[in-house]
């Protein structure tokens, strides 16, 4: 897959557990671990911008495009 999410490394730079994220942008755990291991089709906009805004960060942090 050519898009790489990175949300392990910004949780591994903010000490936040997979589990506080979860909460905090409104998703289950399982479906935080679904966009981690880049097994998801999809992402809304609506949860981008509140994994953003959890992580202070911008949407190139999270998603990388890596040629396959």
């Amino acid at each position: 897959m050519p898009i790489v999410v990175r949300i392990d490394v910004e949780l591994a730079k903010r000490k936040m557990s997979v589990n506080e994220f979860a909460e905090r942008v409104g998703l289950t755990p399982a479906n935080v671990a679904v966009l981690k291991n880049g097994r998801a089709k999809a992402v809304r906009f609506s949860t981008l911008e509140a994994m953003c805004r959890v992580l202070d960060c911008q949407p190139g942090d999270l998603l990388e495009w890596v040629e396959g």
